[in-house]
């Protein structure tokens, strides 16, 4: 059986990475650019500085925006502050809306602005309606990137629309319905759309049960809504019933992710988006609480055992025991962490 392409990925990464390490490769660029940008994403979090930084000048500059919206929050920061203010432009010009939202919100607010004025009228609107929510909310989990149609026009009006456009959203598993003044009234499934006669009006065939989302609902609560109902996408609306946009299944799968990362890293002290190379001084500081409680713990332990060293120095056996069971206690600890993980 052939090999998946997720199968192949590590066996793609070793070889760049050997390439670079050598340095010699004719076809370095080439071979990074092969990559998906999830991909190169990857490979850009797991090299030092100096490899990441020569790295990244590798990467086309056509790539580089779908690459950006890959990385973890601390290696995209990293890179986007060694921006000028025209390689921002370019990178982040041909990004879906909710890309640019989370790569904006990294960004000094300095630069905001000048990135926000490059952007046409329409999305400058789009992107500004999507900033205005916090990030870990429907709102922030949201796309303004939405097909619309009115409840009142055939079916063959739609497909003629859509041909003319050229192109829909990726994950568009429906079209919605709204009125003249962008309230939502229901879901045209694409389903529906390609097997009922034309002649018949978006209305007759349209779908009135999928409810609205507010932007306010935590991200937590809309990903355990997808679960329970199984869907693809799903409108987002304001308080005056107003589409806002509409949040996609792999949004939710990206959220929940970051969701998994953060709690197994909490676990251990940790913060999901770090840099694995990042500066002593910065991993020293981030670290050095639970490092201190840990030495805290130690010191308290040993201060105990003093308390019985003239029964440790009647019975021998007791210091041998000591290590033993300070071993078993740390391998029990440690089993249990990586069965609950």
């Amino acid at each position: 059986m052939a090999d998946t392409e997720q199968d192949k990925t590590p066996d793609r990464l070793q070889a760049f990475t050997e390439a670079l390490e050598h340095g010699k490769h004719p076809h370095l660029r080439k071979m990074l650019n092969d990559l998906h940008p999830a991909e190169v994403a990857l490979l850009l979090e797991s090299l030092p500085e100096a490899q990441r930084e020569l790295t990244w000048e590798l990467v086309y500059p056509e790539n580089r925006g779908d690459v950006v919206a890959e990385l973890n929050d601390e290696v995209r920061a990293k890179l986007l502050r060694q921006m000028e203010t025209h390689e921002l432009v370019s990178v982040t010009s041909d990004l879906d809306v909710d890309d640019l939202v989370d790569i904006l919100q990294d960004l000094p607010d300095r630069l905001v602005p000048k990135v926000l004025s490059s952007l046409d009228k329409q999305n400058r609107l789009r992107v500004e309606a999507a900033l205005r929510y916090d990030e870990d909310s429907a709102g922030g989990l949201m796309s303004t990137d939405t097909v619309t149609v009115r409840a009142d026009v055939t079916l063959d009006v739609v497909l003629r629309y859509l041909r003319m456009r050229g192109e829909i959203p990726d994950l568009t598993d429906s079209l919605f319905v709204v009125n003249r003044y962008d309230s939502y009234l229901g879901l045209l499934p694409l389903a529906e759309l390609l097997t009922n006669d034309l002649e018949l009006t978006v209305a007759e065939v349209m779908s009135m049960e999928a409810e609205g989302i507010p932007p306010e609902m935590p991200a937590r609560d809309v990903a355990s809504l997808f679960e329970q109902r199984d869907l693809v996408s799903a409108p987002v609306i304001d308080e005056h019933g107003r589409l806002l946009g509409r949040i996609t299944i792999d949004d939710v799968v990206d959220y929940i992710r970051e969701e998994a990362d953060e709690m197994q890293m909490a676990r251990a002290g940790l913060d999901p988006e770090e840099d694995m190379f990042a500066p002593i001084v910065t991993s020293t500081r981030r670290r050095a609480f639970w490092l201190g409680i840990n030495l805290a713990t130690a010191f308290l332990a040993a201060w105990v055992i003093g308390l019985f060293e003239e029964t440790i120095q009647q019975v021998v056996a007791l210091a041998v025991l000591m290590p033993v069971v300070a071993s078993m206690g740390g391998i029990a600890g440690g089993q249990t962490l990586t069965l609950t993980i």
